[in-house]
C-alpha cells in the first residue's frame, strides 16, 4: 500500500483517486475548490467512446478566418492573448499533419473505447449508475456539402471500429423529432451515451472515495517542494503537506507543476462556455450536435445544456458572455420552441493539448510522480480509463493499452 496524494478534484482526478482507492493505498485529494465545482462542472456530458478525431485536423486552417469573422463562428481569439498562444498555435498546426491525425485517432479509440467499462465499476459501486445514459446521439449538418467536407473524419471513426449511420433529414426528424428541420444530413452513433449531471457524476464519486476512507482536502496548492528524489511536500494556503506518490490531475494548471518538475508542456486554457436552459419544454431522447457549429446539445437533469466554443484568452481572463448568447441563438434556431425565460450561463477552462492527447503516465524525472491532464475536450470520457491506467502504473501493472502516445516529453 503506497500513500499517494492527487492534485486536483475534477472528474479526472476523482476517477484517478477511486481506482487507486480501489487498490488499497492510502490517497488523499487536494483542490482548493470542492469536486467537480471547475470545468467538470460545465461539460456538455457526452461519453463518447468513438471520440478519436482530434481537433487539429488537415485543412482546419483554412477554416480559421471564417470562424473568427463570424460573429455566430465557434473560434474566438482575444487578440491581447495573442501572442502567448503562439507556440501552442504552431505545435497545433504541425499536428494537422495526415500521419499525425492517425497516430492521435489510434491512440484515442484505445484510451477511450474503454469508457464504459471503466466508468461502470465506480458508478455502480457509487450507486449513480442512473445517471449514465447509452443512447447514442446524432451529429447534424445543414447540407449534404458540409457532410461530405468531413469525410476524412467519418473515415477515421469507420476504420477504428466506430458504428456511424448515415441519416437523412427523414432519418433525423425520426430519431429527434423537436429538432428544426433545415437539416440535411446527419449520422447517428448508437453506442456513444452521455451523464445527465456532470456535477453529480463527479460528486458521488468523490462521496463514495471518501465513504471507502480516501481523504479530500480544500486547499490552494502554490507549490511542490522537491527533494533528492522527487516532490516531498505540497507547499498550500493551509500549510506544507508531506507526501510521498504525487499524482498531477490539475486541469489547465498542470502545466506550471509539471514544469516544476523538469517537464514543460505545451498545455492552454481552450475556454468553452454553456447555456443550461432550466425549462426548455423540450423532449430530447439524446443529444444533438452540430457539426459545423462545434457545439452539443443534451437532455439534462437540471433542463437542456447546450455546450461548445473554443475562446483562446488565458486562465484568468474574465469570461466573454458574449460566447454563451451565441449558443443561445444555436439553440433557438435548432430548437425555435425552446422556452428560455430559465437560462444559467458558464464558461471552462478546457486543459488542451495541441495533439487532442493526454498527457498519462510518470514523470521524466521523478519515479514517485505520474501524469493525468490535459484532456481537453474528453475528460468525462477519458477519466475513468486514465485513472484506471494511473492505478495500474502505481501498483506495477502493465496497463491495457500502450500509453506510449500520451508520454509528457513528446513534442
Amino acid at each position: 500500500m503506497k500513500k499517494i496524494t492527487i492534485i486536483g478534484a475534477g472528474i479526472v482526478g476523482i476517477a484517478t483517486a477511486a481506482y487507486l482507492r480501489r487498490d488499497g493505498h492510502e490517497v488523499t485529494v487536494i483542490d482548493r475548490l470542492p469536486p467537480g465545482e471547475y470545468t467538470s462542472f460545465g461539460n456538455a456530458g457526452i461519453l463518447s467512446p468513438g471520440s478519436c478525431v482530434p481537433i487539429a485536423m488537415p485543412g482546419i486552417m483554412s477554416k480559421v478566418p471564417g470562424y473568427l469573422t463570424d460573429p455566430m463562428g465557434p473560434l474566438k481569439v482575444r487578440w491581447s492573448y495573442f501572442p502567448q498562444a503562439l507556440p501552442w498555435l504552431f505545435r497545433f498546426v504541425t499536428s494537422t499533419a495526415r500521419r499525425n491525425v492517425e497516430k492521435t485517432a489510434d491512440a484515442l479509440i484505445s484510451l477511450l473505447s474503454q469508457t464504459f467499462d471503466a466508468h461502470g465499476p465506480l458508478a455502480q459501486h457509487a450507486n449513480c449508475s442512473d445517471i449514465i445514459r447509452k443512447t447514442g446521439y446524432v451529429v447534424v449538418y445543414d447540407t449534404d456539402q458540409a457532410y461530405r467536407k468531413d469525410a476524412l473524419a467519418w473515415k477515421l471513426r469507420r476504420d477504428r471500429g466506430v458504428v456511424c449511420t448515415e441519416i437523412d433529414a427523414a432519418g433525423i426528424a425520426k430519431l429527434v423529432p423537436a429538432l428544426a428541420r433545415n437539416f440535411e444530413r446527419g449520422v447517428y452513433l448508437p453506442e456513444q451515451g452521455y451523464v445527465t449531471n456532470p456535477e453529480r457524476l463527479t460528486k458521488t464519486y468523490a462521496q463514495q472515495f471518501q465513504k471507502d476512507g480516501g481523504v479530500i482536502l480544500q486547499r490552494d496548492v502554490l507549490d511542490i517542494e522537491l527533494g533528492p528524489n522527487g516532490p516531498q511536500a505540497l507547499l498550500t494556503d493551509a500549510g506544507r503537506m508531506e507526501v510521498d506518490t504525487l499524482v498531477l490531475c490539475a486541469g489547465v494548471h498542470s502545466g506550471k507543476f509539471s514544469a516544476k518538475l523538469g517537464d514543460t508542456v505545451p498545455l492552454e486554457a481552450e475556454r468553452g462556455y454553456h447555456v443550461t436552459f432550466s425549462d426548455p419544454g423540450l423532449e430530447l431522447p439524446m443529444p444533438v450536435a452540430s457539426a459545423q457549429n462545434k457545439l452539443f446539445v443534451t437532455p439534462m437533469e437540471m433542463g437542456t445544456r447546450i455546450a461548445g466554443q473554443t475562446e483562446f484568452a488565458g486562465i484568468e481572463a474574465p469570461p466573454d458572455y458574449g460566447r454563451a448568447d451565441v449558443l443561445a441563438r444555436h439553440m433557438k434556431s435548432m430548437f425555435p420552441q425552446v422556452r428560455d425565460v430559465e437560462t444559467t450561463r458558464w464558461m471552462g477552462r478546457r486543459p488542451s493539448m495541441p495533439d487532442s492527447r493526454p498527457v498519462i503516465g510518470r514523470a521524466t524525472k521523478y519515479a514517485n510522480t505520474y501524469y493525468a491532464f490535459g484532456h481537453g475536450h474528453i475528460g468525462l470520457v477519458g477519466s475513468a480509463p486514465t485513472g484506471r491506467i494511473i492505478a495500474d502504473l502505481v501498483a506495477g501493472r502493465t496497463p491495457n493499452i500502450d500509453i506510449a502516445p500520451f508520454r509528457v516529453d513528446r513534442f
